[in-house]
């Protein structure tokens, strides 16, 4: 894969003393791996490199190789100005436009730094960072990275941090390699990283098999109590309330993956999940075939992300979201019960 501008980054990196990684919102196994993996790579060029995430990340990703050195904005602040102050570049990772920073936005748009987005999500706001690197043809930001490592040194070899954390995006950003996994090359740097000597396996346990029994009683819950079928749409959705998540003692990262079951009914397109946080609804939509549920987020939810899966948020309550949500199905029906999507 042919990167634009890869002469000027490399020089912007050389002349950088101190440089900061960012990521979205709501970090997921790619954010994190990603963006772990790159400041592993960044501390053996001897800089000074900090990494600053808006919000708490699921427990199940906290285990990744150097994950004591992220600061996270909304626990502190303190030490998230000190991360920020004289910062000479500031790297995007797995998010294409500033607003998906979330409470980071404001910092970022304010600072003098020169940014460079690295992402895999379609229509990125390119007039807003200085150097780009996007394409939505790789599975994973963690998978277009390994290439943007091989650009900068094209004698990369990565060691099993920089291997554990770029399987972990690769791995969570497919399901497992399930999905957008379709280019040989993520099974070619897949191998790469596995050469490397990592245990696939138990690196597999500690994603996907640590849950916590309230955890399972809530996806049981969800399941059992909340799904919500709507044949006449090809949608299934289930929503969550903080009495609902409170019951449960909920914890960052508990609800990971249940749209997923409410998509694997038959004859169901679209799927959504509608979790009530502090001041928000948020919206998780997964899709299959050719509709497109970037363009609901996108459209009607301030959100965005892949055709098949994104995210957005409502600022209403939760029934008035629902309310919403059900009253846009209508326009999308014929498109939602075709056999592509389309």
């Amino acid at each position: 894969m042919k990167f634009n501008n890869i002469t000027k980054i490399k020089e912007l990196i050389s002349r950088s003393d101190k440089i900061l990684i960012t990521t979205h919102t709501n970090p997921d196994g790619d954010a994190i791996g990603s963006s772990l993996a790159l400041f592993h790579f960044l501390k053996k060029l001897d800089k000074e490199v900090y990494l600053l995430v808006p919000n708490l990340y699921p427990e199940f990703i906290s285990w990744l190789p150097g994950n004591e050195n992220i600061i996270v904005y909304e626990r502190d602040r303190k030490q998230s100005k000190q991360a920020l102050e004289n910062v000479e570049t500031v790297f995007c990772l797995d998010y294409n436009a500033i607003h998906r920073s979330g409470i980071l936005q404001d910092v970022l748009r304010n600072a003098e730094a020169s940014m460079i987005m690295i992402d895999h999500h379609p229509d990125p706001a390119t007039e807003e960072f200085k150097y780009v690197v996007s394409t939505t043809e790789t599975s994973s930001t963690s998978e277009l990275l390994y290439e943007f490592f091989l650009q900068i040194d094209p004698a990369f070899i990565p060691d099993r941090d920089i291997a554990t954390c770029l399987f972990v995006g690769i791995m969570t950003d497919t399901g497992s390699f399930s999905f957008a996994c379709n280019r040989p090359e993520t099974f070619s740097i897949t191998a790469k990283l596995l050469e490397t000597g990592i245990d696939a396996e138990w690196i597999h346990r500690m994603v996907y098999d640590t849950f916590s029994e309230d955890r399972l009683r809530l996806l049981g819950y969800s399941l059992g109590e909340k799904l919500v079928v709507l044949k006449d749409y090809a949608t299934a959705y289930i929503a969550l309330s903080r009495k609902d998540l409170d019951t449960f003692h909920y914890q960052v990262g508990d609800t990971e993956g249940i749209v997923n079951y409410a998509l694997s009914i038959e004859g169901i397109t679209m799927a959504i999940l509608l979790t009530e946080r502090k001041g928000r609804i948020r919206l998780s939509f997964r899709s299959k075939g050719d509709f497109s549920v970037n363009e609901v987020a996108r459209d009607h939810f301030k959100g965005g992300g892949h055709k098949n899966a994104a995210g957005g948020d409502s600022y209403e309550n939760l029934e008035q979201t629902i309310k919403k949500l059900e009253g846009l199905l209508p326009a999308y029906k014929q498109r939602l019960l075709s056999k592509t999507g389309q």
